[in-house]
Parts: C-alpha cells; structure tokens; sequence
C-alpha cells in the first residue's frame, strides 16, 4: 500500500523551475532514499510533499488523501513530521522542552512514555534533557531533530541531509537508528542524502533526482549495481585493460 504518492509535480522559486514532472510512491513500511547532487532539487521536494512550498502542478496524495496546496500544521496532524536540513532545533529551550515541541499536533498532555521511547533510541539526549539545545554538539542536535520527529508518532517522515555536518562514525551510528526505528517502531522514512553509500546501505529502494526530474529509480540494490551509480554517485572509477582510467563517460540517462 503507497502511503506517499507524488504524480507530475512540477514547483518553481519565482521564474526558476526546480521540480520537473517528478513521480514517485513510498510504499508502507518502506524506506526510501533520494540522491542527487547539491541543486537537484531534493529538499525542494521535501518542502513540497510537508506543505512548506505549494507545487505549481501535479498532485500529492498522503494516507489516501490529497495533501498539496495544504497548510504544513494540517499535515503535520494526518501524520507526516519533516525532518529539515540543518536540524532547526529551538537552540533556548531544554532537550525536553524540544522534544514536547514534537508532539504539539497531538491531543493530551501525558508524552512521558513517547519521551522515554525517544531516550531509548538516544540516550544521550536523557543524561542532558535539562541543557539548552543550541549547547548540544551537531550530531546531539540531529538525534534531538529525529526524537523531535518522532514524538508525532509519524507514519511517514520525511529526513533532509541527517548526516550533513557529521564525521563518518556519527553517520554510521545514526542511520544505524533510522534502521532501528524503520524495523522497531514501523516508521516509513523518505529520506534524501547526499552520501550515496550510507543511503543505498539503509534504504529499500531510491530514485536519483537530477536538474529536478527523476532519472533513475529501483531497488538499492539494482542502484548499487548500476554502473552511473557506480561512477557518479559512489565514486568508483572503470579501469581500462592496462590499469588506466577511462575518460569520464555521460550519463546513460543524458
């Protein structure tokens, strides 16, 4: 069952178009990646599918519902919580305070049990649930951005660019969550990321977003296989029989 369907959409920044007839779907249970290099259009397309920006045409349909040209707040409330680029935590309130934050859309006042799942996953945030968040390091701030997300009890969320910033073993350690939480908690994720391998490693399937316009989709598996996944995304380079690299080679999808 598509939990997310995205069909023709097209969105602009003034006279520039940045999304391209885009078609996607985000199957329950799923996660899934997209790629693309800086100015493809990935969080364009977040910030598209969470209300933030309104496409010019297409439609998106979440849960069975149409969604675009819908107010982010109203979104938020039928279960959809985005995850944005640069973490955006509010830097003067508590680890807790932002974690309550998270679940503003959600009818009660008693979230202590969905604060301790989110301590669960990161126990780091419990031992400093009193600091303010601006004093957290960044990879304090992205597992609080997710926690954050997470205390909207999501059946889809949405995550930007969550190793930006990161050294290698912080990347590791939170895709290693968002595996967790994918399994564990039944969360679908719909997540863009500039680091291929680690992507490709999480996800079930992804779609390679170029110049605003999908180019490629399957598997992460059949991604991983794919020779221009191979060159462009993931950095290896075709040898030629003496051990010399080839000249660099266009895109089978140019």
């Amino acid at each position: 069952m598509s939990v997310l369907e995205v069909r023709n959409v097209e969105a602009f920044y003034g006279a520039i178009m940045a999304l391209r007839g885009v078609t996607l779907d985000v199957e329950e249970g799923e996660i899934v990646t997209i790629l693309g290099a800086n100015g493809a259009g990935k969080t364009t397309l977040m910030k598209t599918v969470s209300g933030l920006m309104d496409p010019e045409k297409g439609q998106i349909t979440f849960d069975g519902k149409r969604i675009d040209h819908t107010d982010p707040d109203r979104i938020v409330r039928m279960g959809l919580a985005h995850v944005p680029e640069g973490r955006e935590v509010f830097p003067y309130l508590t680890v807790e305070e932002n974690l309550r934050m998270g679940a503003y859309a959600r009818k009660g006042r008693d979230f202590s049990d969905d604060i301790e799942l989110c301590y669960g996953y990161f126990p780091i945030l419990k031992e400093r649930r009193n600091q303010p968040a601006g004093t957290l390091s960044g990879g304090q701030q992205q597992m609080l951005a997710i926690g954050r997300g997470l205390m909207a009890r999501p059946r889809l969320m949405l995550l930007d660019e969550p190793s930006l910033g990161l050294s290698p073993l912080l990347t590791q350690e939170i895709f290693g969550i968002i595996k967790r939480l994918n399994a564990e908690q039944g969360v679908t994720m719909l997540l863009v990321e500039q680091n291929a391998h680690v992507a490709l490693a999480t996800a079930h399937k992804g779609f390679v977003l170029e110049m605003g316009r999908i180019v490629m989709a399957g598997s992460s598996e059949m991604l991983r296989n794919s020779p221009d996944i191979q060159e462009f995304y993931l950095g290896r380079k075709e040898e030629s029989q003496r051990g010399q690299k080839r000249w660099k080679r266009r895109k089978t999808w140019r």
